[in-house]
């Protein structure tokens, strides 16, 4: 007989026993404390592009209802399609493009063997440059990869219906049931308006051609038709509501494409595959993935289809305009926080763009890069062990909501138009769009949203990195059917860009290089943050900084710009010592022959003394750098 242990009572400790309790008003009272009184919303509230307010802080009172009670697996999806882990998480999804296909096989068969798990293959549009939508064609591509594992996702815009039957036919030639057939024909017809500007064909045509494929996809559970894409939006410069309405509007274009043809919704939605953009704002990102499905299940449910919302793919693809040409390492950053923010949301798929595809074909290692973010973020990070890991938390299920809400008045915007074939056919979404794109643009000249590599802590010199350029051969001319204003793609760095290209060039031409001579005043820790900051403000343009630790006279700053051999000179310093030295200094370094005084900071009451004495020019925060740099490079040229 054996006798039972004791049992004992755990002690429990409170943690928080002998502490005042949290409250807001408290955390209030401190704050004001440590701005100084200053208006709470100017100084610890932000605002997303779509004007949406990111508070300091979020808790328990700003949970939303439903946060609290939505569950993973079940409508209307926030939290995911699922109730359970899917593998690793997502499908690691590379991009293929090339008009060789042997060369573009060697390529996949790499990626596939290095970790890839899936393949997006560039197919030749009309007048485009790549792999022709042929059987034949595709069947070169893909020798020796195991098709019945391995999903193929389509790009090939208008030719999307024949490069399909192409990829059927080498299903068929294989002997892959169709049971076993896994990709996405992604047929486009709106979004390849929008990108393209024309079809050759008239548009109903266009969506009936590419309705058709989902007669094809119904008898395969592993493929989709269609393809509902934001990314094109967001390239152009679009809001993450607005890509989202885009891509909601589209979808329903779509099935109502579909329903013309006979076939139902409930039918129609899976066989729409979605794909929205993944960027630097990780928790945007987050939050949009989450939206989205959100607003296909409530498009869903309006058509009487809301559990077929559970089946829609969404695929997830690194931004283009976020990446940069110069100083293209930093990319690998911006690639690996969009994947995070794309894995965390809940991506089915993510395509990481390798990072040097801004400047041309991505090699070996390239690709080998892109693929590996993703490896390193699904098998030691982790990242899809977890269903919905933003479930939760109150800032990311507030920001989800918002953007939902936001997205859904903008899409209810775009039907009261007419939907999105007559948006884009008026140029409402392409106007809508480039608004959006010109404030972010002016944030980003004048300092409120930094570039890395580009507008901030910019490289100059010879980063290292040499790729083989893209087919730039002017396309055969094709006489549009439809045509629209198209989407203006841009990156945000190419105005900086255009810039380091402009003083490349001089230089080149010269045989010297854009320079600026610093007169930092004082000693290092006086002008040390202002000669920094200068110094990565004109490298942005590409011009170069002359450097010292400093000089402690007007005399000795000017001595030395004189030997430098420079014709241009800024002064630098605290503010303290700018009062004391600055306006000698500026009437010594026109003495010594300098053609342009500039001068880090602002001026305050001083302008008219500094400038009397010799400043031509001040640089400071928050002035449009685009339009001050260009205005300097002009003025170095002389």
């Amino acid at each position: 007989m054996t006798t039972a242990p004791a049992t004992t009572t755990p002690t429990v400790t409170k943690l928080a026993d002998g502490f005042e309790p949290a409250t807001r008003d408290a955390w209030l009272a401190l704050v004001d404390k440590a701005i100084k009184g200053a208006d709470f919303d100017k100084k610890m509230v932000s605002k997303t592009a779509d004007g949406l307010r990111i508070d300091a802080i979020y808790t328990l009172i700003d949970a939303t209802p439903a946060g609290a009670s939505a569950m993973p697996g079940a409508a209307p999806f926030t939290r995911g399609t699922s109730a359970h882990v899917k593998g690793l998480g997502w499908d690691i999804r590379q991009f293929h493009s090339g008009s060789d296909a042997k060369a573009v096989n060697a390529a996949i068969v790499d990626d596939l063997e290095g970790g890839a798990t899936s393949i997006a293959i560039h197919v030749a549009t009309p007048g485009g440059s790549a792999l022709a939508a042929d059987d034949k064609t595709l069947a070169a591509a893909f020798d020796t990869v195991l098709l019945d594992i391995c999903p193929v996702a389509l790009i090939a815009g208008e030719r999307a219906p024949q490069a399909a039957t192409a990829l059927m036919s080498v299903w068929q030639s294989r002997g892959t049931a169709p049971d076993r057939r896994r990709g996405h024909f992604n047929a486009d017809p709106l979004g390849t308006l929008a990108v393209i500007g024309g079809l050759s064909m008239p548009l109903d045509k266009a969506l009936a051609e590419a309705s058709k494929l989902v007669s094809h996809t119904r008898a395969m559970p592993g493929v989709t038709a269609m393809l509902a894409d934001g990314v094109a939006y967001h390239n152009a410069g679009a809001t993450e509501a607005q890509e989202l309405a885009a891509m909601l509007a589209t979808l329903v274009a779509y099935l109502k494409a579909c329903e013309a043809h006979g076939i139902a919704a409930g039918d129609a939605l899976p066989e729409v595959a979605v794909a929205l953009a993944a960027d630097t704002d990780q928790f945007l990102t987050m939050a949009k993935l989450r939206a989205a499905r959100t607003l296909i299940w409530r498009v869903a449910e309006a058509c009487g289809a809301g559990s077929a919302a559970g089946r829609v793919h969404i695929t997830a693809v690194t931004s283009w305009r976020m990446m940069a040409k110069r100083d293209p390492w930093t990319n690998i950053l911006r690639t690996t926080i969009a994947c995070t923010g794309a894995a965390l949301g809940g991506a089915d798929a993510i395509t990481v763009l390798p990072f040097t595809c801004a400047l041309g074909q991505p090699d070996a290692f390239a690709r080998r890069v892109a693929r590996n973010i993703q490896i390193v973020c699904q098998e030691e990070s982790s990242l899809g062990r977890v269903v919905d890991p933003a479930g939760g938390s109150w800032y990311i299920e507030n920001l989800t909501n918002d953007l939902a809400v936001k997205a859904w008045a903008l899409f209810q915007e775009i039907e009261a138009k007419g939907g999105m074939a007559a948006v884009l056919q008026s140029g409402f979404v392409q106007g809508e769009i480039a608004k959006a794109a010109e404030i972010r643009a002016k944030a980003i000249a004048t300092g409120h949203m930094d570039l890395t590599g580009v507008s901030a802590f910019p490289m100059l010199g010879d980063d290292g990195v040499t790729v083989e350029p893209w087919d730039r051969s002017t396309p055969a001319a094709v006489r549009w059917s439809t045509e629209v204003t198209p989407l203006k793609t841009a990156r945000a760095a190419e105005p900086f860009e255009t810039m380091r290209d402009a003083a490349d060039a001089h230089a080149n031409k010269s045989g010297k290089p854009y320079t600026v001579f610093l007169a930092s005043l004082g000693d290092v820790i006086d002008h040390n943050v202002r000669s920094t900051w200068i110094k990565n403000y004109l490298a942005a343009g590409g011009i170069a900084a002359a450097m010292s630790d400093g000089y402690p006279h007007a005399a000795a700053a000017a001595k030395a710009f004189k030997a430098s051999g420079a014709s241009a000179a800024c002064i630098c310093s605290s503010d303290i010592v700018n009062e004391e030295h600055a306006e000698a200094t500026a009437r010594a370094l026109k003495a010594a022959g300098a053609t342009l005084v500039l001068m880090a900071g602002r001026p305050g009451e001083r302008e008219a003394a500094l400038k009397a004495a010799g400043v031509d020019q001040f640089l400071f925060a928050g002035a449009d750098a685009v339009a001050t740099l260009r205005g300097l490079q002009e003025r170095l040229a002389r």
